[in-house]
C-alpha cells in the first residue's frame, strides 16, 4: 500500500518561497509509469492541480503557476519536494501530495493527508 506524507512549514510570509516535501512509502517514486503530484485546495475553492514529476524526473506545472513552481526529488530518500516562489495570500491552501493513476498526469488515487499552508505576514 502506497502511503504519502507531506511536511513543511505551516506559515510562510508573502514574497517568500513555500517548500513542502512528500515522503513516500510502499512504492518507489522511480516506478514506471506513475506521476507524483502536488494538488492544493484554497479555502472555499475546488482542488487545483499544481504540478507533478514523472518517474524519469521530468516535471510539469500548471500554466498559471509554472513561472513560480519547481519540483525536485531525492530518490535515496524516496521524497519529492515542491517549491513555490513569491507567494501571496492567494497561495494559502491545504496542499496534498499524491500518486497518479498509471500514466495519467491529472488523475490521482493515493493521497497524503494534506497540510495547511497559510501565507501571511
Amino acid at each position: 500500500q502506497v502511503q504519502l506524507q507531506e511536511s513543511g512549514p505551516g506559515l510562510v510570509k508573502p514574497s517568500q518561497t513555500l517548500s513542502l516535501t512528500c515522503t513516500v512509502s510502499g512504492g518507489s517514486i522511480t516506478a514506471r509509469t506513475y506521476y507524483w503530484g502536488w494538488i492544493r485546495q484554497p479555502p472555499g475553492k475546488e482542488l487545483e492541480w499544481v504540478g507533478a514529476m514523472g518517474y524519469t524526473g521530468n516535471t510539469y506545472a500548471s500554466p498559471s503557476l509554472q513561472s513560480r513552481t519547481s519540483i525536485f526529488r531525492d530518490t535515496s530518500k524516496n521524497q519529492f519536494t515542491l517549491h513555490l516562489s513569491s507567494v501571496t495570500p492567494e497561495d494559502t491552501a491545504v496542499y496534498y501530495c499524491a500518486r497518479s493513476l498509471l500514466s495519467n498526469l491529472y488523475a490521482y488515487d493515493y493521497w497524503g493527508q494534506g497540510t495547511q499552508v497559510t501565507v501571511s505576514s
